[in-house]
């Protein structure tokens, strides 16, 4: 089992930025693959951003341009930059990491907890 800790989030005017991260810890795997989901009121989760462990990243086509995920393997952690935020972008964002690496990340592994992203207009 992998678990994983996000940070970050929080309340930010629109076209302003947020930064959030998720630490892995536990039967990680050097195939793991990490990225980010989204769910706002109302709506299903949806799939925001994933990196695979060679660096191939992929995007919800609203957020491309806007927001960048990174990696630190040594620390098995995910980084998403999100830049020029919309108050569509609202929602509790979560982190999804897949040990056995399968892609496109599909929500597969594990999840953490959430975190509230609210982008005011």
């Amino acid at each position: 089992q992998v678990q994983l800790v996000e940070s970050g989030g929080g309340l930010v005017q629109a076209g302003g930025s947020l930064r959030l991260s998720c630490a892995a810890s536990g039967r990680t795997s050097s195939r793991m693959v990490m990225g980010w989901f989204r769910q706002a009121p109302g709506k299903e989760r949806e799939f925001v951003g994933g990196i695979k462990y060679d660096g191939t990243t992929t995007y919800l086509d609203s957020v491309k341009g806007r927001f960048t995920i990174s990696r630190d393997y040594a620390k098995n952690t995910v980084h998403l930059q999100m830049n020029n935020l919309k108050p569509e972008d609202t929602a509790v964002y979560y982190c999804n990491a897949d040990p056995l690496g399968r892609w496109p990340l599909s929500g597969f592994g594990s999840w953490g907890q959430g975190t509230q992203v609210t982008v005011s207009s």
